[in-house]
């Protein structure tokens, strides 16, 4: 973990990383025009985009993918692109065409082929944000899954060991060559996976390269390091 912030509970986790993606965001759109971001699903990151919808930022230079989706039917609960709408993108005002969902419905081959034709038009995405499970997967990248020594870059996913067990994900390469990756971890349900990854251990989540981390106390336990 290359640059950690301890805090002291989800919501300063998620208030903490919206200020610093918003900064990024505005730093980017000021070097080169516009900014693409990948958002992830997720609790904590709900509330850091509900945060971030409040913000004066400039939304019409924007364009926001996703790290991953779960093949469900086109605005099931479920889907992270039904949150992403709810908490972020219907409180905006940024064109539509500046949304890029996974088409997660084709089933998990035909979405990712789809995806990968977008995101290989990209130099590369500027900022990718990220969570992790409680097994260190980020993404849809699990642990022992194939789809994570899949060089491709959008990949995939079958056999999750979570439900839905179809998904389609950002592959490793496209996330190791980001601009930025921000991480948000909250919760003791997360505190094993995070022991294993300051042990080094080889999770999905220990192989997306540096990155800014955002994790509270309850998932870090170390109580010197609150901030």
């Amino acid at each position: 973990m290359d640059d950690l912030r301890v805090l002291a509970d989800a919501e300063a986790v998620a208030r903490a990383a919206a200020e610093f993606l918003g900064e990024q965001i505005n730093s980017c759109v000021a070097a080169k025009g516009e900014c693409h971001v990948a958002l992830p699903g997720g609790s904590t990151p709900a509330r850091c985009l509900e945060l971030l919808a409040g913000m004066d930022l400039p939304w019409r230079s924007i364009h926001w993918y996703l790290g991953d989706e779960r093949c469900y039917p086109v605005a099931h609960p479920e889907r992270n692109d039904s949150m992403i709408e709810r908490q972020l993108w219907s409180r905006i005002d940024a064109p539509v065409e500046n949304r890029h969902p996974i088409s997660a419905e084709l089933g998990p081959a035909e979405a990712a082929a789809d995806y990968a034709v977008l995101i290989n038009r990209l130099d590369r995405l500027d900022i990718v944000m990220l969570g992790i499970g409680e097994d260190g997967h980020t993404a849809s990248l699990f642990p022992g899954n194939r789809a994570l020594e899949d060089s491709a870059a959008v990949v995939a996913v079958y056999d999750a060991p979570k439900p839905p067990p179809e998904r389609v994900s950002l592959g490793l390469n496209t996330i190791l060559s980001a601009g930025r990756r921000i991480v948000l971890v909250s919760g003791s349900s997360k505190r094993a996976a995070m022991t294993a990854l300051r042990q080094g251990k080889p999770l999905p989540v220990n192989r997306i390269g540096p990155a800014d981390w955002f994790v509270d106390q309850a998932a870090y336990s170390n109580q010197q390091d609150i901030e």
